[in-house]
């Protein structure tokens, strides 16, 4: 028998956002995680808000929306808040309920900029790999340590000289003339620097983004960004190896560009076992046979490569491959909580498979 088709005319719905969402669904687990973490950083929230005025938006459903954005690509607030208005498993998630009026584009970002005072990220991300070690997926002795690219939201003809020189120039005509982070400088993003990651690359304005990796299951457990300069990478690699939880005995693997005697020297004056790839090319290493001898070494090795994994998402699925924020603050705090649903994202693939 043929259905009726009827119009959509009904004024009341008796099934809540609850029951809509399927129980196995994967964005419960991602929710569950999500929660947990937040009521963890309950203190902090309260410091950054008055206790009087007018009420703004809840900074765990800000948070909810930020994770959604990060996981489904989307590329704007403004499509962000459409996604909000009719989507109800982007409604549930958040935390909203049906008849609840949307935010405003520019409301919802003004009010996430407060958040980038108080260090939220970087405690959103602790709270995440509080509930991995809790959960035993976490070795605290072996870890890895990279860095990439960021390409800053300023393009090459806005790296213009410091001094104001070529004004009257062409703003493109750049070709042939040479160029230098301490002569020049983006209008677009003042912090963005000119650097090239390796050889035979082309030079781009970008930042740097560094992680450290357990080599257990590839979990980020700290993240850092800096300004794109030589010596950031093994800089901010002795930062996150302080604050990384840890034994007293571990090891940190890592590609040829950390076979440099201030990182391996300063590895090991914090008690960590240097398990870089050996890099002989024009120089002796810092890695000799006491250390590549072991069986260990050639695990680190080969667990070195997790760490491209969540490089790898945070750049396609979470749109980071090309920042859509300007300034070293912006970025690094978007790095940071991106790195942190990345480990929501993975551990909900390994407690779902346990």
């Amino acid at each position: 028998m043929r259905g009726t088709l009827g119009d959509q005319d009904g004024m009341f719905s008796y099934v809540s956002l609850e029951a809509r969402i399927p129980a196995d669904h994967p964005l419960r687990a991602v929710r569950e995680m999500t929660d947990l973490a937040l009521r963890a950083l309950s203190r902090r929230f309260d410091a950054l808000y008055a206790k009087t005025g007018r009420p703004s938006i809840p900074p765990e459903q800000l948070l909810r929306a930020q994770v959604l954005q990060i996981l489904f690509s989307i590329r704007s607030e403004r499509l962000l808040m459409e996604q909000l208005e009719y989507n109800l498993l982007f409604r549930w998630f958040v935390g909203l309920r049906m008849d609840d009026r949307m935010w405003d584009a520019t409301v919802f970002t003004k009010n996430r900029e407060r958040l980038l005072h108080g260090e939220i990220a970087e405690g959103f991300l602790r709270a995440v790999i509080a509930q991995a070690r809790n959960a035993g997926l976490l070795s605290d002795e072996h870890f890895t340590v990279d860095g990439t690219l960021i390409e800053a939201w300023a393009g090459q003809k806005s790296f213009r000289p410091r001094d104001g020189g070529d004004a009257g120039g062409s703003p493109g005509d750049f070709h042939g003339k040479r160029r230098k982070n301490e002569t020049h400088r983006s209008t677009t993003d003042p912090e963005a620097r000119l650097y090239r990651k390796s050889d035979g690359k082309e030079a781009r304005l970008c930042f740097l983004g560094h992680a450290l990796g357990d080599n257990r299951h590839g979990l980020v457990v700290a993240a850092e960004t800096t300004l794109a300069t030589g010596t950031a990478e093994v800089e901010a690699a002795q930062r996150m190896l302080r604050r990384a939880k840890r034994r007293r005995r571990a090891t940190v693997g890592g590609d040829k560009a950390f076979d440099q005697r201030a990182f391996v020297e300063g590895a090991r004056a914090q008690g960590i076992t240097p398990h870089v790839a050996q890099n002989t090319s024009g120089r002796s290493s810092r890695i000799d046979d006491r250390t590549t001898r072991h069986t260990g070494y050639e695990i680190s090795q080969q667990k070195r490569k997790l760490i491209e994994q969540p490089f790898g998402w945070m750049k396609t699925v979470g749109l980071l491959r090309k920042t859509r924020h300007r300034g070293r603050r912006r970025v690094g705090w978007m790095f940071t909580f991106t790195a942190a649903v990345y480990d929501l994202v993975r551990m909900r693939t390994l407690l779902w498979a346990t």
